[in-house]
Formats: C-alpha cells, sequence, structure tokens
C-alpha cells in the first residue's frame, strides 16, 4: 500500500493550488486565511479543518470534493512540469511487478481521482490496482483507508494478503500498527528518520533510491510471518 505525497512523488504545490481555487468557488470568494498541514492526512481530515478555520457550515465535503477534482483536472499537466519522483521509485516499482505474488496499490489521503492524475502524470498508473486502493473519501481516519484497501483486496483476489505500508509520516506507520501491517517509512518528506521509528515504524529507510535493499525489505526475503506472504499492497 503506497502512500503518494513524498513518499512515491512530490507535486509541486499543485494540489494546495486546486485546494484555494477550489475553496474560493464553493464558498462565493471568502478569503483563504491559513493552508493546512497536509502531511498524512485524508482529505476528508483536512477538509473539515479549513471549513473550520474558515467558518464555512454550509458546504459539504461531498461538494467540494467535485469543485476540487474539476480545478485538478484543469491544472493536472502541472504535476510532470513542477513535481517529481522521488529517489529509486520507478525502479522499485518496476522490480516489484515482476513478483507474482505482490499486488501494489495506493492508500492515500487523496481523493481517487486527484491519486489517479497524479501518478498518471509520471506515467506509473500500471503499477497499481488502483480498484483495492483506500482513498481520502472513505474515512477521515488513515487507519480506515488501510482496512478498507485490505478488505477490497482480499475480496477480489479471494485470499488473505500480508499488507505492508510504505509512507513518510507517522500518520502512515500509525495506520499500519492499526491494522497489524508491516510499516516500512522512508524519510523523503517533512518527518525525520528518528521520529519515524519512534512512531514504531518495522523500516525506516532515507529514501528508495537502494533498490535491492528496498526490494528485499518489501518481500518475503525482509518480512517473515507466521503464516507466510500471500502478497504485498504497498501504501
Amino acid at each position: 500500500m503506497w502512500d503518494i505525497d513524498y513518499t512515491l512523488l512530490r507535486g509541486g504545490g499543485v494540489t494546495t493550488m486546486a485546494w484555494k481555487a477550489a475553496f474560493a468557488a464553493v464558498t462565493g470568494g471568502v478569503a483563504w486565511r491559513a493552508t493546512p498541514n497536509f502531511g498524512g492526512r485524508t482529505d476528508m481530515d483536512v477538509c473539515a479543518e479549513v471549513f473550520a478555520t474558515h467558518g464555512v457550515t454550509d458546504c459539504t465535503p461531498e461538494r467540494f470534493f467535485v469543485r476540487y477534482v474539476a480545478e485538478i483536472d484543469r491544472i493536472k499537466h502541472l504535476f510532470a512540469e513542477q513535481g517529481e519522483l522521488m529517489p529509486g521509485v520507478r525502479a522499485v516499482l518496476a522490480r516489484l511487478g515482476d513478483e507474482p505474488s505482490v499486488v501494489q496499490t495506493l492508500v492515500t489521503g487523496n481523493v481517487p481521482e486527484v491519486a489517479a492524475a497524479k501518478v498518471a502524470a509520471f506515467g506509473l498508473s500500471d503499477s497499481f490496482d488502483a480498484e483495492v486502493g483506500g482513498y481520502g473519501t472513505d474515512d477521515s481516519v488513515r487507519a480506515t483507508l488501510v482496512r478498507r484497501s485490505l478488505e477490497r483486496a482480499e475480496a477480489k483476489y479471494g485470499e488473505r494478503f500480508q499488507p505492508v505500508v510504505i509512507g513518510d509520516t507517522e500518520h502512515d506507520v500509525t495506520a499500519a500498527l492499526a491494522n497489524g501491517a508491516f510499516a516500512v517509512a522512508v524519510a523523503t518528506g517533512r518527518t525525520k528518520m528518528a521520529d519515524l521509528v519512534l512512531a514504531g515504524a518495522h523500516a525506516v529507510l532515507p529514501d528508495l533510491s537502494d533498490v535491492e535493499a528496498t526490494v528485499r525489505i518489501l518481500t518475503a526475503d525482509g518480512l517473515t510471518t507466521d503464516e507466510g506472504r500471500a502478497g504485498i499492497a504497498a501504501g
């Protein structure tokens, strides 16, 4: 189960631009006063904070997300122009894609359409079974996203999975631990390695540039369980 922002890629501020534009549109021009911390949080959670901060009581997250997705669609070309992939990502995804026991998906605080736009901008869409992912519209609590993704994967494939969550914040780690998942943290975001260790991550990497070591950690060579590995959902 792969997190997206600052784990797979950096979006270059495009989502913040879209949030502000969508907010102005749905509120009739209420001035944007404060940008929230998006790191490791779900869009449902962030939306509630933004509405509360700005005193907005007449708009639902569902209505906001419709406009937000439209704004993203308008400027999605900027992801590739202003953003970048994190080190080693493309090679790690390709290696894991060659493993028949591995299913890769997305567990991200982004709404599904925005998650799809981000990975598509860098040609990564085919790496993931997005149908079994967990997204920011599923719940405001990130741990629920991991659970929903696991439920979807097991329902689709008809087998049990040993989930692996990959992310760059303490929220990713705690969401993994709440679901009995193997938590792999990468320090490519704003969270320091020491803080990721303190959060309880089973493995912490500076980035994914050491492809062999990363793949070893994410596959059966780097992780053993009592029941073995039916597959990996990386998130």
